[in-house]
């Protein structure tokens, strides 16, 4: 049974709550407009850094010999990434010679998700219906249930024991003659498991502690049983978080079944790149924790960067823009500039409409006091709502369009003045189209709150 909260705003209160967000109504325009400005001066930056460094760059024939007269050159090669460096994680005595490690944790909690559902009473006050529901999931972190709203679940959650997530890089990374710099090393992404070997005597450890914990929380030892389905009323957001995570766990379980290097304790279960704290990792109960160990290692990479003696560093556009990549596999140096390219205009369209949504957001914060003031009477509030939307995101693209011609005008006069025409004739039809779809809702609005209400026929 979902557990419901009501709260009631009163109509002052609302009134008032509206006139506050008028301050961050303009900070949010402020923001917005910002946001757009700075976004068509950084798309046009990296579009010309890009198409400078695609006239400048030079292919590295032969990565595995040095090279001096591609000093100081932006090159582009294909290569094998590899390390001589071990790496270890203390806290479990494990290590590989590779160029990354990595360990992630993650909790079997009581999750708690919330629905609003807000209505409009005559009068101008508003009740808000909060629903929470409730459900076992993994989550990177543990959950303080305690804060949990529904009485019956709260304190239900605890865990067998913390880890911290960790991932280290190795200092020394080989790319055939020449060594690549640690933002280079970062973007290698060939992970793979890596298969554990936990000393026993530390399993045995580890069993001991998480059997404590289970105790003190569940009480006496309980025979592992398949765990029953519980009926939990979820979102469909919240369902579909839920069924993903049900489809990872199914995988890494099958992957945990297959592995040879397999050991069982009651409260702790190695395999494959997977430690289970938990007495079923099939049938996994509240507090089970589970740690995934994984491990990068050699690949051929292709890089673009600068020589810089044995190494490499960022290439320096004329303005400013600094530029090194490396990808995974063999590619193209023109290959990776069209994909940069691609990526810089996904990255613009992306931060135009967040700007465009931010200064439409600031204006129905600054007018918003004018649907709330009217609240007393939720259907004319509803029609004058509607109509201050529409004018706060006409007036908002219009604006957004005049911000984003005049930056253009400092790079690409013709598009600016292009975007500024655009927008002049958004106003255009607001100021006299617009005006008159306004009047002809007012007047249906007063139309239907004046016309008398039916009376009973005897």
């Amino acid at each position: 049974m979902a557990y419901q909260e009501v709260a009631t705003t009163g109509y002052g209160t609302r009134v008032g709550n509206s006139f506050k967000a008028i301050g961050s109504g303009i900070l949010l325009f402020i923001v917005g407009t910002c946001v757009l400005w700075w976004n068509e001066g950084r798309a046009v930056k990296t579009e010309k850094m890009l198409d400078e460094a695609g006239s400048a760059y030079v292919e590295m024939e032969n990565p595995s010999k040095k090279d001096a007269s591609l000093e100081g050159e932006l090159i582009c090669g294909t290569a094998l990434a590899t390390t001589e460096d071990s790496l270890s994680d203390q806290q479990f005595g494990i290590g590989a010679k590779a160029i990354s490690l990595r360990r992630s944790v993650e909790y079997y909690q009581w999750v708690e998700h919330a629905e609003e559902k807000k209505e409009d009473k005559l009068g101008g006050k508003e009740v808000t219906t909060t629903t929470y529901t409730y459900s076992k999931e993994w989550v990177s972190r543990p959950i303080e249930s305690g804060q949990f709203k529904d009485p019956a679940y709260q304190n239900k959650n605890m865990v067998l024991t913390t880890v911290e997530d960790a991932e280290q890089y190795a200092e020394n990374v080989s790319w055939g003659a020449y060594k690549l710099n640690e933002s280079l090393i970062h973007s290698i992404s060939s992970r793979e498991g890596l298969d554990l070997a936990i000393a026993e005597d530390l399993l045995k450890q580890m069993d001991k502690s998480a059997q404590t914990a289970y105790e003190r929380f569940y009480g006496v030892k309980k025979q592992p049983v398949e765990q029953p389905v519980e009926t939990v009323v979820l979102s469909d957001s919240a369902k579909a978080v839920a069924d993903s995570l049900k489809a990872v766990n199914d995988s890494i379980n099958e992957a945990m079944a297959k592995a040879e290097n397999k050991k069982d304790f009651e409260y702790i279960h190695q395999a494959g790149n997977v430690l289970y704290y938990g007495r079923v990792p099939g049938s996994p109960e509240v507090g089970d924790v589970r740690v995934t160990f994984e491990k990068v290692v050699p690949a051929k990479v292709t890089v673009m960067a600068v020589v810089d003696g044995d190494s490499f560093k960022p290439f320096k556009a004329k303005n400013g823009k600094r530029f090194q990549t490396l990808v995974m596999g063999k590619k193209s140096g023109d290959e990776i500039i069209e994909a940069e390219k691609e990526a810089n205009n996904m990255w613009t369209w992306a931060l135009r409409i967040l700007g465009v949504l931010l200064v439409i957001g600031g204006l129905k914060g600054i007018f918003g006091f004018i649907e709330t003031i009217l609240k007393v009477v939720p259907f004319i509030a509803g029609i004058f709502g509607w109509g201050v939307g529409l004018v706060c995101t006409i007036v908002g693209v219009a604006w957004s369009l005049i911000v984003i011609a005049i930056a253009w005008l400092f790079y690409r006069p013709l598009l600016g003045i292009t975007l500024l025409v655009l927008a002049g004739f958004l106003v255009w039809v607001f100021a006299f189209k617009g005006k008159d779809k306004l009047k002809e809702l007012a007047a249906k609005a007063k139309e239907k709150s004046a016309k008398p209400a039916m009376t009973p026929v005897e």
